[in-house]
């Protein structure tokens, strides 16, 4: 560990319930560590289950009368927010970049939540029902009503994105929202707490606390006046997480359990497009990206020179170093925990395959936590890399034969969010799109591309809650039918 910096005042790190700032009711704090240095940044106060509790009272008082305004009167405040967090947007960028180790060259979150708010400033008022006339002496309708409290557990390896993708969407609809930040990378969602009491949201509309799984992640999961919950993290946090919440009071769970992607990589494809791609992919977010291309397959004729012009460009744009560099392309694990993680996924690589790039613990000057980045190939099929993401900049590489062996490579995962083909025959593209059983398929381009107005979501172990700026609002609006018999 290293030595302890001097605390910058500035910064928040107290909880954020019914529109104050308070310390912890037990007065526990954690340390949280900048992963390049070493460092410890703050102590920020972790809330109890009391603490926790008192959030989900302030969002139910809250609710009614957030409920009842129109779409244009809660507009009023996310136009506010995004303006105020477009002019914090490179303090917010900082603070990522020291507390996840994520390059600041890679931040895009604070320009994904201004245009999430401004959009959904005004898309309250496309929540329709619909009417039928169908049954015989009736005027039937359905309405969408919100949940009422949602809580949203935040992910550790994009910390400011489930304002955007998750609590935003959930606010539009009518709900309320306890926002449990992730306890590795709490410091840009705390300051930006800031900025929600200076738009002036109501109290107890959106409360944000840090803390940990338990008490804070169980006590949300159990709550009974929590009706719907979000969560972004691992498959047996995701399994704890839905079991909980089937005990309770069976609240919708959105579930995000990512998982990596694959690659299909075909011969006549652009390879030097594919291979520039497929770096950018694995680099992203430090390879901490549920996007990134883990695994790649690639049709034996032009394995040979597509593994040439893939070690090119990780020898061109790998620039390991302090992510407040702008010129870092990839920085430390996020903690020691991940580190580790990262290490056992590294001794399989040199145990089940052919480590060709990277493999070792590098360390460039003033840094720790890194891993060069890594390609390893000829991994066999029941290895543990290609069951699961390494969660780091390590990728697979691997040959096929035919399109079925592609295929069935791609699709011989637990998980199903994302894959990317590459091939210049439309007929192969429709026929693999048809067949890759997965969320979201990536033709000549890659991970982590996405568009805004299309569904986000996973298949299989990676969850099935979908993303998208016209998609969220739905998972916190439930059905109601109204049968109104007429004569």
């Amino acid at each position: 560990m290293g030595k302890e910096i001097l605390f910058n005042d500035h910064w928040e790190t107290r909880l954020f319930i019914n529109g104050e700032f308070r310390t912890s009711g037990d007065g526990k704090r954690f340390d949280v560590t900048n992963p390049y240095t070493g460092d410890v940044l703050a102590h920020v106060h972790a809330a109890s289950k009391d603490d926790t509790n008192d959030a989900v009272r302030a969002a139910l008082a809250a609710f009614p009368s957030w409920r009842d305004l129109q779409p244009s009167e809660r507009g009023v405040y996310f136009l506010r927010l995004a303006d105020l967090v477009e002019a914090s947007a490179g303090e917010l960028a900082r603070l990522d970049a020291m507390d996840s180790g994520i390059p600041i060259s890679q931040a895009r979150g604070t320009k994904l939540i201004t245009t999430s708010l401004r959009y959904l400033a005004q898309a309250g008022w496309t929540i329709q029902g619909t009417t039928s006339t169908n049954t015989r002496h009736h005027f039937n309708y359905t309405v969408q009503e919100p949940y009422g409290v949602v809580a949203c557990i935040g992910a550790s390896n994009i910390p400011l994105m489930p304002m955007a993708c998750d609590v935003a969407p959930a606010l539009a609809a009518g709900n309320t929202v306890v926002f449990k930040t992730n306890e590795k990378d709490p410091l840009a969602l705390l300051a930006l707490a800031r900025l929600v009491q200076q738009a002036g949201f109501p109290p107890g509309v959106l409360n944000i606390i840090s803390g940990f799984r338990d008490p804070v992640g169980s006590t949300l999961a159990a709550h009974l006046d929590v009706r719907c919950l979000t969560f972004a993290g691992s498959p047996g946090a995701t399994q704890e997480i839905l079991a909980t919440a089937a005990r309770s009071n069976m609240k919708r769970v959105n579930a995000h359990s990512g998982g990596g992607s694959a690659a299909l990589i075909f011969a006549d494809a652009d390879l030097a497009q594919a291979a520039a791609d497929t770096t950018s992919s694995i680099l992203s977010l430090n390879g901490q990206n549920c996007m990134a291309n883990t695994r790649i397959f690639v049709e034996a004729a032009a394995a040979e020179e597509f593994g040439r012009l893939l070690r090119q460009q990780f020898a061109e744009s790998v620039h390991p170093g302090d992510p407040l560099d702008p010129s870092t392309t990839v920085g430390p694990s996020m903690d020691d925990e991940y580190f580790t993680m990262l290490k056992t996924a590294v001794q399989t690589a040199y145990r089940d395959g052919r480590v060709v790039v990277g493999g070792k613990m590098g360390e460039p000057a003033g840094g720790r936590l890194f891993l060069q980045p890594t390609i390893v190939e000829e991994v066999p099929s029941d290895s543990p890399l290609m069951q699961a993401p390494a969660w780091g900049p390590l990728l697979v590489v691997n040959r096929f034969e035919s399109e079925d062996d592609g295929l069935r490579m791609a699709n011989a995962y637990p998980f199903g969010l994302y894959a990317a083909v590459y091939t210049r025959d439309s007929d192969r593209v429709h026929r693999l799109v048809r067949r890759l059983d997965v969320g979201n398929v990536a033709v000549n381009c890659s991970g982590p591309t996405l568009a805004f107005d299309l569904p986000f979501g996973g298949r299989k172990m990676s969850g099935g809650a979908t993303n998208g700026v016209l998609y969220a609002m739905g998972n916190y609006l439930q059905n109601k039918s109204v049968l109104w018999k007429t004569c």
